[in-house]
């Protein structure tokens, strides 16, 4: 895979996830929460910094592939932080502010 392609799929990786706490209500998209409980936003917010680590580690093992690790400061990580929670507004959106009919 080239690097632009791993790049883009990082990006969309990240993408995908940033939203994936707010669109389901499974930890992780995985295990069911329960019948009549819904996910708070502290749960949603916790999952959100573990796939932030689970995306940034993927990155990372596509970086190595491709050649030697650049060291990263702590620059990087705020950088990097926020753009994963900008990449989550359209998922807080549709959960949080738009109103939705049950």
């Amino acid at each position: 895979m080239s690097q632009s392609a791993s790049v883009w799929l990082v990006l969309l990786l990240a993408l995908a996830a940033a939203n994936l706490p707010f669109v389901n209500e499974r930890l992780m998209a995985l295990v069911p929460v329960g019948a009549a409980a819904k996910k708070s936003l502290a749960v949603r917010l916790a999952e959100l910094v573990l796939l932030y680590f689970i995306v940034g580690g993927i990155g990372l093992l596509f970086e190595r592939r491709v050649g030697q690790i650049a060291p990263q400061g702590w620059e990087f990580y705020a950088v990097t932080a926020s753009l994963f929670i900008v990449l989550a507004f359209p998922g807080f959106t549709w959960r949080y502010l738009l109103k939705h009919r049950n």
